[in-house]
C-alpha cells in the first residue's frame, strides 16, 4: 500500500508502541493478532502490508454500517469540502439546521432538540448534564456491564475497570444489574435525574432485554421525575432494523445518543436528541456548552448522505432479512446467534470461548471482536449495505471455521 507511513508492520508497531500505545501493540501481539488496516472498500479491507483481505464483521461498533469509503458520503463529503469547512460554534448554520432537522424527523418529532458534538463520550455527557440541570438532581443510575464512552460523566456512568485507574468515581452514580427491573425500582429514587442505558448492550454480549424491561424502565422515570436517555450510539441508525431500537420496544425516551455510524467513518460527527422541553434548557443558557468541532458544517454533509441511505425504501427491511438469513444460515454451529438486525452476537458456550473464536475467524478472514464484559460472546456487526454474495462468502467462512 502506497499510504503507509513505514516500510513494514515490524516498523509501524514499533513506532506505534513508542509514541501511542506500548500496552496495546503488546496485548496484540499476546493474542497472536499481526492486524494493520490498509485499503478499504465496502465491507473489506486488506493488511497494509502482506495482501490479507478481511470481511469486516466489527464495524468498529457501528463506524461503517454502510461500509467502509462508501461512495455517496465520499461525494457529499467532496462535494462540502469545496464550499465549507467546520464552520464556527458560534454562530447560527444551515448545515446544522438541516441536520438537526433530519434527525429530529426520524424520531416522529418526538426529540425536537438536537445538540452536536464529536465522539459518543461526549454526547452522553451532554444527556446527563442536561438531566441535572432540568431536574434540579444529581442521582444517574446506569447498567454495570455497560458502556457509554471514556469522556468525564460518561465515564462515571461506566464501569469501574475504566475509571479506577483515574481515581475516584464523582458522587451520584449508581449501577445495577441490566434486564433487572426490582433491582432499578430499587434504585430510582427522587434524587435520581435520569437512568442511562444501552437498549442492547454491546459490551455485556448483545443482551436483548426481556420484552417490558424498558417500558417498565421508562414508567419508574415517569413515576419519580427522572429521565430516560437511550445511548444508541451502536444501536441506531438502522443497526436493528429500524431506525432506532427503542422504536422496536415501544418506548419514548427522553433523551437519545447517537454517533459512530452517523459519520459514514470519514468525519466524526455525534449527536444529542432531545424532546423540545429539554432543548429549551438552553434559551436561558444559549452559550453553557459548546463543542468546537461538534456538528462541524462538512460533517453535517457527510451525517445528511448517511440518512440519505439508511431512510432509502426498503432498507430496514433488507437490514432484518439479511439478520434472518444469518441466523438460518449460521444454525447447528456451537453457539448462538443472537441480536435484533444486525446487531448480532455469536455466543459460545463457555467464558473465553470468544476469544479463541474471535482469533479463528481472523486468521480465516473475517474480522470480528470478543464482548469485553463477556467473553463467550464474539459481537457479529456485518455492514448493513453487505450483499448476498458477500452473506454466501461470510457464512461459507464462519461454517469452515466452526462447523465440527
Amino acid at each position: 500500500m502506497t499510504d503507509q507511513p513505514y516500510r513494514s508492520a515490524a516498523e509501524t508497531n514499533a513506532a506505534f508502541a513508542a509514541h501511542v500505545n506500548a500496552g496495546k501493540v503488546a496485548a496484540f501481539e499476546a493474542l497472536g493478532i499481526d492486524l494493520i488496516m490498509g485499503e478499504r472498500s465496502g465491507s473489506h479491507f486488506t493488511h497494509a502490508f502482506d495482501g490479507r483481505r478481511f470481511l469486516n464483521c466489527h464495524c468498529n461498533g457501528g463506524v461503517f454500517n454502510l461500509g467502509h469509503r462508501n461512495p455517496l458520503v465520499i461525494s457529499a463529503l467532496r462535494s462540502a469540502l469545496d464550499h465549507l469547512d467546520i464552520g464556527n460554534h458560534h454562530l447560527v448554520s444551515g448545515m446544522r439546521a438541516a441536520l438537526a432537522e433530519r434527525l429530529a424527523a426520524t424520531t416522529g418529532g418526538l426529540l425536537n432538540g438536537v445538540v452536536f458534538g464529536v465522539a459518543g463520550g461526549e454526547a452522553n455527557d451532554l444527556a446527563i448534564k442536561i438531566a441535572r440541570g432540568h431536574t434540579g438532581r444529581t442521582g444517574i443510575v446506569s447498567a454495570a456491564g455497560g458502556y457509554h464512552g471514556h469522556t468525564g460523566l460518561a465515564l462515571a456512568a461506566g464501569d469501574p475497570e475504566y475509571r479506577d485507574p483515574f481515581g475516584p468515581n464523582p458522587p451520584g452514580f449508581t449501577q445495577v444489574p441490566f434486564d433487572h427491573l426490582m433491582a432499578m425500582d430499587a434504585a430510582i429514587d427522587d434524587t435520581t435525574a435520569a437512568v442511562i442505558l444501552e437498549p442492547i448492550p454491546a459490551t455485556l454480549g448483545m443482551t436483548v432485554p426481556s420484552p417490558g424491561y424498558l417500558a417498565g424502565v421508562q414508567q419508574l422515570c415517569r413515576d419519580r421525575g427522572a429521565l430516560l436517555i437511550l445511548d444508541e450510539v451502536q444501536t441506531g441508525l438502522g443497526r436493528t432494523g429500524t431506525c432506532w431500537y427503542y422504536e422496536q420496544e415501544g418506548v419514548q425516551p427522553d433523551m437519545v445518543t447517537t454517533g459512530k455510524g452517523l459519520s459514514g467513518g470519514l468525519y466524526p460527527i455525534t449527536a444529542t436528541l432531545m424532546t423540545a422541553q429539554l432543548l429549551a434548557f438552553f434559551d436561558d443558557h444559549p452559550f453553557v456548552h459548546v463543542s468546537t468541532f461538534g456538528g462541524s458544517e462538512v460533517g453535517c454533509a457527510a451525517a445528511l448522505a448517511v440518512l440519505d441511505v439508511i431512510e432509502a425504501p426498503g432498507f430496514g427491511d433488507r437490514v432484518r432479512s439479511v439478520g434472518e438469513r444469518l441466523r438460518h444460515d449460521l444454525a447447528g454451529l456451537p453457539f448462538e446467534v443472537r441480536g435484533r438486525g444486525l446487531f448480532l452476537a455469536l455466543a459460545f458456550p463457555g467464558e473465553g470461548d470468544a476469544i479463541t473464536a474471535a482469533g479463528r475467524l481472523i486468521d480465516n478472514g473475517v474480522f470480528a471482536v470478543f464482548a469485553n464484559h463477556d467473553t463467550s460472546v464474539l459481537q457479529f456487526l456485518p455492514p448493513l449495505t453487505i450483499s448476498d454474495d458477500e452473506v454466501s462468502e461470510l457464512v461459507d467462512i464462519v461454517r469452515t471455521t466452526f462447523e465440527p
